[in-house]
């Protein structure tokens, strides 16, 4: 997992309430059993006006021009503004992957989905809350500043504007701490490696026909 330190980027403003799932990768793209791909895809039935299905060449679609993200000026955005209860719906993983894969880091909103917000964590994708009122003049300074970035410095917990204000943010220690290090569940398990071995030594010194099974 691509470690998360300090990022700056170019700001998308989504001005819904309660994206969900769903509609971040519909359903059909869940047939893939690769983990990878799901960028061209993310935000399918909003970002296109044709039909999307597994396998189709992006460069084909006809765009919907009306779609924030197809707007020029936000091509490239890294950073996601939301409104409250980002991520609700059906706890696919697929979520994160498809944000993730599209170029995104990080979202600013109010609230998110409990199961979204912990996948995110878990594939290097930094969910920030902040109050609506601070999420509503990000908006408002988004939409009249072509242009408008963001930085965020997860070691210090602020996201620093352009005019060089700084927005504090809270973050548990823990996913901090694997974010920061680039580490996911078997990132974390790796770094067991040689009590893992050691154990599995002394087991199989103890019981060695599990070899014998294990073989078979």
């Amino acid at each position: 997992m691509k470690p998360f330190t300090l990022h700056k980027g170019l700001v998308a403003p989504m001005d819904r309430e309660n994206v969900d799932t769903d509609a971040i990768i519909p359903k059909q793209f869940l047939k893939s059993i690769r983990k990878t791909g799901f960028g061209p895809n993310l935000f399918d039935e909003w970002r296109y006006l044709d039909a999307g299905f597994p396998g189709q060449d992006p460069t084909s679609r006809m765009p919907n021009p009306d779609f924030i993200l197809n707007q020029p000026r936000y091509a490239g955005a890294s950073v996601l503004l939301a409104r409250k209860n980002f991520g609700c719906g059906s706890s696919r993983e697929h979520a994160p992957w498809a944000l993730d894969q599209y170029g995104f880091r990080t979202i600013l909103a109010p609230s998110y989905a409990d199961i979204f917000f912990n996948n995110s964590f878990k594939n290097g994708l930094l969910p920030i809350v902040l109050p609506e009122s601070t999420i509503s003049q990000l908006f408002d300074e988004c939409l009249a500043f072509p242009g408008y970035t963001l930085t965020v410095d997860l070691e210090r917990q602020v996201i620093v504007k352009p005019q060089g204000e700084e927005i504090p943010f809270a973050v548990e220690a823990f996913r901090k701490y694997c974010l920061l290090n680039g580490f996911d569940d078997i990132g974390l398990t790796l770094r067991q490696s040689d009590k893992i071995a050691a154990f599995e030594a002394q087991r199989l010194a103890q019981k060695p026909w599990l070899a014998h099974s294990i073989a078979s």
